[in-house]
């Protein structure tokens, strides 16, 4: 009976040690990307025209995007922003391949509209 408590309550001590490490995990530090983010001068979702023509063209990347079956499901999430006819890719990407990939579909779906790639390489974790 002794030993049976004493085997409960040293799993129990286990357990909870392996409770606070997982709590004890870093979280991700975006610091740098919510300071780039408040400077006003780089695009966000906020700034996509609601124009039928800028509309069309983000549609029209995105739905380029999805058809390439080479490109990773982060790739094809990016954020595409258009205002005034200019496009403004941004967020991750697994390498510089798909980044250039992506760009290449991008210029290819706008139809002559100026491209701005702010991609990031932050490879596959």
């Amino acid at each position: 009976m002794k030993r049976t408590l004493l085997a409960l309550a040293c799993l129990g001590a286990l357990s909870l040690d392996a409770f606070a490490t997982d709590n004890e995990k870093a979280k991700p530090d975006n610091t740098a990307t919510n300071e780039r983010d408040r400077s006003g001068e780089t695009k966000t979702s906020g700034d996509q025209s609601n124009s039928s023509a800028d509309l069309k063209v983000t549609q029209a990347i995105r739905r380029a995007l999805l058809k390439d079956r080479e490109l990773s499901t982060t790739a094809k999430n990016i954020k595409i922003i258009t205002a005034n006819g200019q496009v403004t890719l941004r967020g991750p990407v697994k390498t510089a391949q798909e980044k250039a990939r992506v760009d290449q579909i991008a210029k290819s779906a706008a139809g002559g509209a100026q491209i701005d790639d702010q991609l990031e390489v932050k490879g596959s974790n």
